[in-house]
């Protein structure tokens, strides 16, 4: 049996967190619900899914569509893209069956890549890794590299391949469409594996959800404002981490001047897998918390405040009504007041 293996390298990085991984998760989930009802699909599918953070790891291993089951997604620190790379060119030389004189191997792979940020990558690295891509698999795969929001540099994702979209993730009925647009473009590119086996049938799109972008009239310049704030923070009680994430808010004040600050979105639990993910390198990222708008409870014991500031390890933690906290970081017990003046406290890379 001849396969038509499917990837999907997925940025698992902190800004996915809340709506953005959920609905991604949801997604897969569709995904293969259809693929399952497709006969086509089912006699030449094979799904496998990748994750990138700082660091990369294989989420489901490259398995037939009538036994895949959509992983749990985690989150991680950082987005290193010569990571992500590096991982899927590990798995295509461990699963990648080629075609000899003798039998014919597998139906050019596809690679669906979601990335919603600039890659926190050393430089050095990720020229390495794009390198390495173009030398040994840009003309064995059919790579389709997706922009969550204009925040991606869309160069670097025109290097790996021609085929660049942007997704508009506005709301829940936009990553609905998404998600059919790429269940159609799997379905179609199994129908034709016969009498285009080299090529991906994309399917159609209206253009306002899924539009392809033009390499040749982008200049990307880096955001000078983070779209994205996220906080990493412990649970006193449960010693769980949890990141705290905002989202840029411009605004303008009594006086017409136009201000910026970051509004909260709210505090979600992360588990192991999140330090497993993270970058290696340390961050030295600060944010004041004047810059902060809305701050949450604890999402793992329901502590009123989750966000408070050890003074010993630097890190942050939730309390509660208690008259001495202890830090689940360090250890270091001591007494909270409310904060006065905005003071910096570190932030992940995000």
């Amino acid at each position: 049996m001849r396969r038509l293996p499917v990837y999907f390298l997925i940025d698992v990085s902190e800004s996915m967190a809340g709506d953005p991984i959920e609905q991604v998760q949801e997604g897969m989930g569709s995904i293969i619900r259809e693929l399952r009802r497709d006969p086509y699909a089912l006699e030449t599918v094979w799904v496998s899914v990748l994750a990138f953070a700082g660091q990369a790891k294989t989420l489901a291993p490259l398995q037939e569509v009538l036994s895949f089951y959509p992983p749990r997604f985690p989150l991680g620190s950082g987005t290193s893209l010569s990571k992500g790379l590096g991982h899927l060119m590990y798995e295509l030389r461990k699963n990648f069956v080629p075609t000899t004189l003798e039998e014919k191997g597998d139906w050019k792979p596809i690679v669906f890549l979601f990335t919603d940020g600039v890659p926190t990558d050393n430089p050095s690295d990720l020229q390495a890794a794009i390198a390495e891509w173009k030398r040994n698999w840009q003309r064995k795969v059919n790579l389709v590299a997706i922009s969550f929001g204009d925040n991606t540099d869309s160069r670097v994702l025109g290097e790996l391949t021609e085929t660049v979209l942007l997704f508009k993730d506005t709301d829940q009925e936009a990553y609905k469409e998404f998600f059919k647009w790429v269940t159609a473009s799997i379905q179609t590119s199994s129908k034709a594996v016969d009498t285009h086996p080299d090529g991906i049938e994309l399917a159609g799109s209206d253009g306002d959800t899924i539009s392809k972008i033009d390499l040749s009239k982008t200049d990307f310049k880096p955001p000078t404002v983070d779209p994205f704030i996220v906080l990493l923070a412990k649970c006193q009680n449960t010693k769980q981490a949890y990141v705290i994430k905002y989202k840029k808010h411009v605004f303008a004040d009594d006086s017409g001047d136009i201000g910026l600050d970051y509004r909260l979105v709210g505090a979600y639990k992360v588990d192991d897998t999140y330090f497993e993910l993270a970058d290696e390198q340390s961050s030295n990222l600060k944010v004041s918390t004047s810059k902060l708008m809305g701050f949450p409870s604890c999402p793992c014991c329901g502590n009123p405040y989750g966000i408070a500031l050890d003074g010993t390890c630097g890190n942050i933690h939730c309390v509660g009504t208690e008259k001495v906290s202890t830090c689940p970081w360090c250890g270091n017990r001591a007494s909270y007041s409310a904060g006065g003046d905005g003071f910096d406290i570190n932030r992940a890379k995000g």
